[in-house]
């Protein structure tokens, strides 16, 4: 039988997002099927198209990892008849999606209430710091503040070091929150006809990210930073090796694993002080150190495969060169090349999910320019004519 197409192929989504985590949202639906129109302006283009000197990049930074299969349109919002543009491009849209702070759509005449004039069964996402409403609702934020806001910054690094700053892990993990709400609002539209607002508070995520912490937190216990250690296991960590800058991630699950480690390691199998689980974990500093001595004294790859072969749970901690030229990665489309107009192909992140019965998930086509699309999106889909857009883009209405 052939395959049907995309899970969300002939969804529409009018995306007004900036940055990271609203794009990383639109490019998730994206790489589902959904057709997404991002509007920006010649003003006052997405951030993210910039050079951002501090990823160490003079050119763009990271809008075509974010960007890939989307159309790209220019509205100057600031002017009337441009947004009166927007509304009809929601008019002909199921999703609405912007990530700015609260407020921000509503000034400009296109808030909620107002995009259900133009479609009543409108979806609309908006991704904001802490949310639409509340008394925290004003503040603007990016990654690092989402994470530290939200606990998450607390709860990451070592036991006996500061919290750690969350950077993109935030921004993308919000977009992913937020891509499934989306489709779950899609889906209940289905089921009912109406409209929904999804407000998502990216601050929000983050602490839903450290469940277990505010559990004991609220029980009157004061969770502590675990670093590379766990609850139970031990050993459990990230461990440096011989091999320069390579470091190896073990985790040592049962009794079974423990002395499959101690028989690669040339350590007594019934030593009684590591015999069961509850004892290596009472002594966890003092094994870490054995462990961390003797795998100062290995290399990397093969100690890596030999805990492998004998069953317990290793491997070395790939950096981004390893996990570009992937094979494996590259055969199920993981790992892609895209590229930003005037720059050469680089490796992206593809879809994550394979879906048996459906096909054209993942990226279908390049990062878009600025305003590449206009004669589908104003001509096709809103009817203007070419003097019709000429005279809006003299007006700076479309620029």
């Amino acid at each position: 039988m052939k395959p049907a197409g995309a899970p969300l192929a002939g969804v529409r989504i009018a995306d007004f997002t900036i940055h990271a985590a609203g794009p990383f949202c639109t490019h998730l639906l994206a790489q589902l099927g959904a057709e997404c129109i991002k509007v920006e302006s010649r003003n006052r283009p997405d951030a993210f198209r910039k050079p951002h000197a501090v990823y160490g990049r003079m050119s763009a930074a990271t809008f075509d990892q974010v960007s890939s299969n989307k159309r790209s349109v220019r509205l100057n919002l600031k002017h009337p008849e441009a947004v009166s543009l927007a509304k009809r491009l929601v008019a002909v849209s199921d999703v609405a999606a912007e990530s700015f702070r609260p407020g921000v759509l509503q000034r400009l005449g296109l808030g909620f209430d107002e995009l259900r004039k133009s479609r009543p069964d409108i979806v609309m996402l908006s991704l904001s710091s802490c949310g639409q409403s509340g008394p925290d609702s004003s503040f603007a934020g990016y990654a690092p503040l989402f994470g530290a806001w939200g606990g998450l910054g607390w709860m990451s690094g070592y036991s006996d070091g500061p919290p750690v700053e969350m950077r993109h892990v935030m921004d993308h993990s919000a977009g992913l929150h937020a891509a499934l709400a989306t489709v779950a609002a899609l889906h209940q539209r289905r089921v009912t006809g109406q409209a929904q607002h999804v407000d998502l508070a990216a601050r929000e995520v983050a602490s839903a990210m450290i469940g277990d912490a505010l559990v004991l937190a609220s029980a009157g216990r004061t969770p502590q930073r675990p670093g590379n250690g766990d609850a139970s296991m031990a050993p459990h960590g990230v461990y440096a090796t011989a091999t320069a800058d390579r470091w190896l991630t073990l985790a040592v699950r049962d009794d079974a694993a423990w002395r499959a480690l101690a028989r690669v390691a040339g350590w007594p199998e019934d030593d009684p002080d590591f015999a069961t689980q509850a004892a290596r974990h009472a002594r966890r500093a003092t094994l870490d150190a054995r462990v961390a001595a003797w795998l100062a004294g290995c290399d990397a790859e093969p100690i890596a495969q030999a805990l492998q072969e004998a069953g317990v749970c290793a491997h070395v901690s790939w950096n981004m060169e390893d996990i570009a030229r992937d094979p494996h990665l590259r055969a199920r489309a993981a790992v892609v090349d895209v590229s930003a107009p005037d720059l050469p192909p680089r490796a992206a992140v593809g879809a994550p999910a394979r879906f048996s019965k459906t096909s054209g998930v993942g990226i279908r086509s390049l990062t878009p320019a600025l305003g590449q699309d206009e004669d589908y999106v104003f001509g096709e889909l809103l009817g203007l004519s070419r003097a019709q857009r000429a005279d809006l883009e003299a007006r700076d209405v479309i620029c």
